[in-house]
């Protein structure tokens, strides 16, 4: 199956596309949580090989209330992208409102030594409306 990928944003021939599902069996409403899985797929587009150091989210709530995740590499990897190659990973976000946001950035460093900062897309968290 493809994916679709309904945000993008390309920064020095690097794009980061994002899809983001809601995730009805890991929320609990009720209990205020809701859980989103977002699939992010970086694209090489450039003529050298790009590492992927660090990552830094911005993460807001329903309510305006904003959180920052700052770490090493993403799911446990610092991947070396290609030129012409792509890496994929999902990970997760639980909120305690039924929307909000994600934003950031990624840390990279190519191969002739130069490092910068690749923009991620924001892209909304919505959870369906449930009737009660």
């Amino acid at each position: 199956m493809k994916a679709f990928f309904p945000q993008a944003a390309t920064t020095r021939g690097i794009t980061v596309r994002v899809s983001v599902s809601y995730l009805p069996e890991q929320s609990e409403p009720r209990r205020g949580r809701w859980f989103w899985a977002y699939h992010i797929r970086i694209e090489n587009e450039g003529d050298q090989p790009v590492q992927l150091l660090t990552r830094h989210w911005i993460i807001t709530d329903g309510r305006g209330a904003r959180h920052t995740v700052e770490g090493e590499g993403v799911v446990g990897e610092q991947p070396m992208i290609e030129p012409g190659a792509s890496y994929d990973y999902v990970s997760g976000c639980p909120l305690a409102t039924p929307t909000g946001a994600m934003q950031g950035s990624y840390h990279m460093v190519a191969a002739d030594g130069a490092s910068f900062d690749v923009a991620i897309p924001k892209f909304a968290l919505v959870a369906p409306a449930v009737a009660e």
